[in-house]
């Protein structure tokens, strides 16, 4: 089997060399594979390769390898102290004054050229060497075809425009790099949440360890206002976490002794101990970055398109280039001097960067800013689908409702004893993972806390999807299900009474669990979940954004399901289905042209959420089930985070067709010059840093949008 290695990469100044670096790397003597993380910074390569081995892969940029669990300083030099920057300045200053001496002496005097050629040298050195090795290799980056511009420029005496063309070259290139790095804040701001460094108790001693040599089961301390260090469990002590880092709620948490804790959030108060649960590589906040990097790596349809395009783009305009700069002067006899100073102007033009730029800076900058704000976005391409939503399903329990149900009658036919339902309702229960079978062993623990001492052994117990559950009580039969499946499989098993009863119950939107055996039913329990406090909003903002049609999917009975359903603002709402007929609904209304987002719990909808153009978790926690089996999670459990994504994707989408419409348009204005002689290298390079500029402020406007 092919290893597989991340790197990190220091040295990326634009998309157009991620992808030639990529194609590289996947060059390599066996490498297999080879997947480039502009956004993160990050190659990820299957097969055998050395880091010596991708850093020659990356020369044409001169790019740096590190090892992926190296920790990346940040490069807090003022812009004006660096050394890059420095050379710039220095050849713009010179530049400038070239100009100045030319409108006095004049472009031929010796002192001009003098001083448009040390600019070119100073500004232009680094550009020189590796456009060159690039274009011995026949490798056409963008260094390349600005080399061969500024060459060609001096070729022909126009060594102030070459001095101008470095000079704004180093411009956009620094654009580009800083929008990228705004781009990235939000993901790097995520990775600086963990600590380096904790105070772990090992044999009756305290000592500093790094966080990456955490195992599990450590006791850890942490005091106020130090950051968690990993996800444990509270043994001593008590505290208010700020969990915002995690699940976007901005409110701090309490917690005491056995709650549980994550890595990256904020002790505000009290000094804790707990115990590591999940080591530094799976806890919450690891598992968020990994996707994070991931989603961002993956490519939304319109960026696929655009990579494509570029690949014929410039190479046909390198072709253009040669005509121009040829074809009228042998035909026609025309300049050879002016149309060779076109051709290279074209040339400039044929950069790629704002265009290939202009989808990734705003996939990078939303998909950042909504981890920022507790929204896990898998990839553009999601973000791409979430955009065209218009029509949500949503499941009842835990994502409209708290998923905490309460027992809130319990029923006794006539001559059965409440002592002979706790143990029955317990042992059947206990073993669930369902909330009102969970809401049933909590009722039963507190009317008897000696119930879990000695429990009544149940064997094969079996799930009933949507109907409960069963087992046997030695030769007889036992359940906890619904009043239904009672009625269809015992028939005639309870009263006149009962049946009334379970009516009356059903109408005040309670859900019923029936306790029995094949020969009586032992007694009842009602239940009602409370419908949460931002879902009515929540559902009129979805109305708002013109979402066509939300719908209510639930086991529940019909009164239980309309009962939550009005509630929640929501009038269309289907009952008593099983998980095959919510798939059932899901595929109903794509038939019908409808963009389905399906929002549920990860695990129970699981069919459903497979079946949507979207699929949307609610993630409490950063729960594994959320953050591994849906397009889209929303952490937290907060609803309001729902109309926020659908918004933050449709201007995204909005964003990324603006900038592929600024890039064009600048491009063909420019090449427009080209039939009139006006088109000039400083007018090509401006069209290119003003794309890239536009394409640039455009995305960034997308970290404004808040929930």
């Amino acid at each position: 089997m092919s290893k597989k290695e991340e790197y990190v990469v220091r040295g990326f100044t634009c998309a157009n060399c991620a992808s030639q670096f990529e194609r590289n790397v996947q060059n390599i003597h066996g490498v297999t594979e080879a997947k480039v993380n502009f956004a993160a910074s990050k190659v990820t390569v299957k097969g055998e390769a050395t880091i010596e081995q991708i850093e020659e892969a990356g020369a044409f940029e001169d790019l740096k390898i590190l090892k992926a669990d190296q920790r990346i300083e940040e490069d807090h030099t003022p812009f004006w102290k660096k050394a890059k920057n420095i050379r710039v300045m220095i050849a713009a200053v010179l530049t400038f004054a070239g100009w100045v001496l030319l409108f006095q002496a004049g472009e031929s005097h010796p002192l001009t050229i003098t001083i448009f050629v040390i600019a070119v040298a100073i500004g232009g050195y680094r550009l020189f060497w590796q456009g060159l090795r690039n274009l011995l290799k026949f490798e056409f980056t963008m260094r390349t075809l600005m080399t061969i511009a500024i060459i060609g420029a001096g070729l022909i005496g126009e060594w102030g425009e070459a001095a101008i063309v470095v000079v704004l070259f180093a411009l956009s290139e620094a654009l580009e790099s800083y929008s990228m790095e705004k781009a990235r804040k939000s993901l790097r701001n995520l990775i600086d949440l963990a600590p380096r460094y904790t105070v772990a108790v090992r044999g009756n001693k305290e000592i500093t360890v790094p966080v990456k040599d955490i195992r599990i089961s450590d006791t850890l301390i942490v005091k106020p206002g130090e950051n968690i260090p990993a996800d444990g469990i509270v043994t001593e002590g008590s505290t208010t976490i700020n969990e915002a880092a995690i699940t976007g709620e901005s409110i701090p948490a309490f917690k005491k002794t056995g709650d549980e804790v994550f890595a990256g959030t904020l002790n505000e108060e009290g000094l804790i101990k707990l115990e590591v649960s999940k080591g530094p590589e799976d806890t919450a906040l690891a598992k968020i970055i990994h996707l994070v990097e991931e989603a961002q790596q993956e490519k939304a349809p319109a960026q696929q398109f655009i990579d494509r395009f570029a690949m014929v783009y410039t190479p046909a305009i390198m072709i253009l280039a040669a005509l121009i700069a040829m074809v009228p002067p042998l035909l026609f006899q025309a300049s050879w001097g002016e149309w060779v100073y076109l051709g290279l102007a074209t040339l400039v033009v044929g950069c790629p960067c704002a265009l290939i730029i202009s989808t990734p800076v705003a996939i990078v900058t939303a998909i950042g800013h909504s981890a920022h704000e507790g929204v896990l976005i898998k990839g553009g391409l999601h973000m791409e689908q979430a955009g065209k939503i218009n029509a949500v399903a949503f499941d009842k329990t835990g994502t409209l409702t708290k998923g905490e149900p309460a027992v809130t009658d319990v029923v006794l036919p006539d001559g059965e004893k409440k002592e002979n339902l706790l143990p029955l309702a317990y042992a059947i229960e206990k073993y669930s993972n369902h909330p009102l079978g969970k809401a049933v062993v909590r009722y039963t623990e507190k009317e008897d806390p000696e119930i879990t001492e000695n429990p009544l052994l149940i064997e094969g117990l079996e799930n009933l999807p949507g109907r409960g559950i069963r087992g046997k009580a030695g030769n007889e039969e036992v359940f906890a299900a619904s009043p239904e499946y009672v009625m269809e499989t015992f028939p005639g098993l309870y009263s006149k009474d009962i049946e009334t009863k379970v009516e009356s119950l059903l109408k005040e939107g309670k859900t019923i669990i029936v306790i029995g055996s094949q020969k009586k039913v032992l007694g009842l329990f009602a239940l009602q979940d409370e419908v949460k406090t931002d879902s009515y909003d929540s559902i009129k903002d979805l109305e708002a954004l013109g979402i066509k049609k939300i719908v209510m999917l639930t086991g529940d009975h019909l009164y239980t399901a309309e009962a939550a359903g009005k509630e929640a603002g929501i009038t269309d709402v289907r009952a008593r289905l099983m998980p095959e007929d919510k798939l059932s609904v899901i595929r109903q209304l794509k038939n019908k042209g409808y963009n389905v987002g399906m929002v549920g719990d990860g695990v129970n909808d699981a069919p459903a959420l497979a079946a949507a153009d979207v699929s949307i978790a609610m993630g409490k926690g950063g729960t594994d089930a959320a953050l591994e089996t849906a397009d889209i999670s929303l952490m937290g459990d907060d609803l309001t985070k729902l109309p926020y994504t659908i918004r933050l994707s449709r201007k995204t989408m909005k964003v990324i067709k603006q900038n592929i419409i600024f890039s064009f348009v600048l491009k063909l204005a420019a090449l427009m010059l080209v039939p009139f002689g006006l088109l000039t290298l400083w007018i090509a390079i401006f069209a290119d840093i003003g794309a890239t500029l536009l394409v640039t402020l455009n995305s960034l406007r997308l970290m404004k949008i808040k929930r």
